[in-house]
């Protein structure tokens, strides 16, 4: 069910990943931020059963997490990967997960709602995280009975998801846009047509090397089609004017250019000590250098596991033996400089 023939990932130079979501809450029962000690473990078991239990499905695909039993650093680490939300890795409340082994579904329980069903994609496939989220969602409405009305759509604990509870949401690197000072333009017209655009992790976060989530705000008086059919439209806009402008820059000053992504290289191929924040912005450089064809040794793939693997959470899994802010800056910056220099070998 959960497979996939390879294939080049499209629009991958900007969209780093698609993703949709869906909120559903099981019928009869209150909201998670109501519910009792057995309510919330009623709605775990249920949904591990019904998904670890499925024929379409094969268990030995899935893992399980129960939040209350993972350490800080392990939560933090699925944060980073979006295969849970901060919400949920805050919750003081019984919460749980159940995730793909190839990450591509995570089905976050007792997060907001009872169920919040989540697809991922490399690329922009909007269309087939769709798919697979909806394949899962009807494994899990075959077996109960979702809060469902005729009229409004499926109830959700915040009011903005109601309807069809879905949110469609692309992570796009924008430097050009970035650097060109068109950011504050755009973020005010998504606005006024009902997609916001926030930083890495989704609301109230930073935009660390120049990514951006856009998705939409809206859920009810829309199917899900008409969602992604949005975000896909705003996002081929977006992507077309990051395009141009990286155009424009480039032929405005090639040497300047050139030289800003060849110093970043640099700075990564050399420092001693690199802070989370300076290591994205320069890693969004280079990856801006190989997008463009300036960069020929590297690939793209490579950059995006060093974003990956020099987050907090995951820094500290490779460093367990770190023992403060200093300590993991030094080691981050030997990661990014033995893969880097590993590359010419």
């Amino acid at each position: 069910m959960f497979g996939s023939e390879a294939k080049k990932v499209p629009e991958s130079d900007i969209v780093m990943t698609s993703r949709v979501r869906m909120a559903r809450n099981i019928n009869e029962y209150p909201f998670p931020v109501r519910m009792d000690f057995d309510q919330s473990i009623f709605i775990i078991n249920r949904i591990k059963e019904i998904i670890f239990s499925n024929e379409s499905t094969s268990p030995k695909d899935f893992l399980y997490f129960e939040l209350q039993k993972l350490n800080n650093i392990e939560k933090l680490v699925l944060v980073e990967k979006h295969l849970i939300s901060k919400e949920l890795m805050d919750n003081r409340r019984l919460g749980a997960a159940i995730i793909s082994k190839d990450e591509k579904i995570s089905i976050m329980i007792n997060e907001e709602d009872h169920l919040r069903i989540q697809a991922m994609f490399p690329g922009m496939q909007l269309d087939e995280a769709l798919d697979l989220c909806n394949r899962t969602d009807d494994i899990i409405s075959e077996k109960i009975e979702y809060a469902y009305d005729e009229k409004i759509g499926y109830l959700t604990s915040c009011p903005t998801n109601i309807g069809t509870g879905i949110r469609a949401s692309v992570m796009l690197h924008l430097p050009a846009i970035t650097m060109s000072g068109y950011l504050k333009g755009i973020l005010e017209a998504c606005g006024k047509i009902g997609v916001t655009v926030r930083g890495l992790y989704g609301e109230n976060t930073e935009a660390l090397g120049n990514m951006f989530q856009v998705s939409n705000q809206v859920t009810l008086g829309q199917t899900e089609e008409e969602v992604v059919y949005n975000i896909k439209n705003i996002t081929k806009q977006i992507t077309n004017q990051e395009r141009a402008l990286r155009d424009d820059l480039y032929k405005q000053n090639t040497f300047m250019f050139e030289d800003k992504v060849f110093r970043s290289l640099g700075i990564l191929k050399n420092a001693r000590v690199l802070t989370s924040e300076e290591s994205h912005k320069l890693l969004s450089d280079v990856r801006l250098g190989i997008d463009m064809g300036i960069i020929k040794d590297i690939e793209i793939k490579t950059i995006n596991e060093l974003m990956a693997i020099i987050q907090p959470g995951s820094l500290q899994v490779l460093l367990p033996n770190s023992s403060g802010q200093l300590e993991r800056d030094v080691g981050r910056a030997e990661i990014i400089r033995k893969k880097l220099n590993k590359l010419k070998e």
